[in-house]
């Protein structure tokens, strides 16, 4: 409660007087903010009626943004520091409390995480058992910020659901099988590779196993430890090459190119899993309509039938096309072990959304 009194008055003296703060005066306002959970926006408008008494260099920025900010407000320190750039710099400061920071593993250790990895990636198709799960797919689609429609350059994008999908997903003899079954609550019979718009596909495996084959001549290295769903986690950047990528994207069934691209890996300290994936095209051709594309995959662990497996949570596809944002959220849900008698009820009540923090990194200690 004294913290929630603490950080209310500081941000009423902010917005009421401009108020001029030190590092540490700033320091302090970011920690308070986080405690009482004031939004992004609230704490980024606070700060842009701010100005500094001392220098604010990169680096103290960079530790406060381990404290858990969001983006916008991590925008207006950088916009504080650029204009502190002519003050003297003042004492060090770092977040209260804050331990030292968890040294990477040594480089003969992270050879072993990734040696880990590869056999557990090269292995994960043929270590699953038949089943049957349902996908919920939401479609979205924006206008590109700083357009005419999009808003201001910078703001986030302003999403619009465009249709929501219940698909029959079957895993059977390491094949996935898609089956529309409901559109926006109705029932149909569609074939998903006839559906317009964005679709994906592949999220059992063929992404890792694409990543981790020897061939793809995969170039990893240290990026930082994560957190994710509760799992302390090594994270390392990747990049593939063009050359050896199996990466097709594809657009309007009548234009496809095979991209490079780069991410990130999650993978669990303890059973060296991987948690999350992420990919993002780069160096597109010019002449492509498609200019941005990028995926996030969860993956989550789940009981089919009395044995726990790592499989799919959440999927989020990204891409950009004819000045348009589009953006599926792929939710995987019910698993159960496949029979020839296997049935789902899909009931016409779409379920609610995962919430955001299934999904989101958390910080480490």
């Amino acid at each position: 409660m004294l913290s929630r009194l603490v950080a209310a008055v500081f941000a009423v003296a902010l917005t009421a007087s401009a108020q001029s703060l030190s590092v540490r005066q700033l320091m302090s306002f970011l920690q308070s903010s986080v405690q009482i959970k004031q939004t992004d926006r609230e704490v980024a408008a606070f700060l842009s009626k701010a100005k500094m008494t001392e220098k604010l260099d990169d680096r103290t920025i960079e530790e406060m943004q381990s404290l858990g900010i969001g983006p916008k407000t991590v925008a207006a320190l950088r916009a504080l520091g650029e204009k502190s750039q002519g003050l003297a710099a003042g004492e060090p400061v770092t977040p209260e409390g804050k331990p030292a920071p968890k040294p990477p593993p040594s480089s003969e250790e992270q050879a072993a995480i990734i040696d880990d990895v590869r056999d557990y990636a090269l292995n994960y198709s043929k270590n699953l058992p038949d089943y049957i799960c349902t996908q919920v797919t939401r479609r979205y689609v924006a206008p590109i910020p700083g357009s005419r429609y999009g808003g201001k350059r910078g703001d986030d994008p302003s999403w619009h659901l465009q249709d929501t999908l219940t698909i029959r997903l079957s895993y059977f003899d390491q094949k996935e099988d898609y089956k529309v079954v409901l559109v926006n609550n109705t029932v149909v019979q569609q074939d998903y590779n006839k559906l317009g718009g964005t679709t994906s596909s592949g999220d059992f495996g063929s992404m890792m196993l694409q990543i981790f084959e020897h061939a793809t001549e995969t170039h990893f290295e240290w990026d930082h430890w994560g957190k994710m769903r509760g799992r302390l986690a090594y994270v390392f950047a990747y990049r593939v090459s063009q050359g050896r990528s199996q990466w097709h994207i594809d657009y309007d069934r009548r234009e496809d190119i095979v991209a490079a691209y780069r991410g990130l890996l999650y993978i669990d300290q303890e059973t060296r899993q991987v948690l999350r994936v992420t990919l993002q095209a780069v160096d597109i051709p010019a002449a492509f309509p498609v200019r941005q594309a990028e995926t996030t995959l969860d993956y989550d662990y789940q009981m089919l039938g009395d044995q726990e497996f790592l499989l799919p949570l959440k999927g989020e596809v990204r891409m950009l096309a004819d000045d348009v944002l589009t953006r599926n959220d792929n939710e995987f849900r019910l698993y159960h072990k496949y029979s020839s008698e296997s049935a789902i009820k899909y009931d016409t009540d779409t379920p609610a959304p995962l919430p955001d923090d299934q999904t989101k990194e958390q910080p480490h200690k």
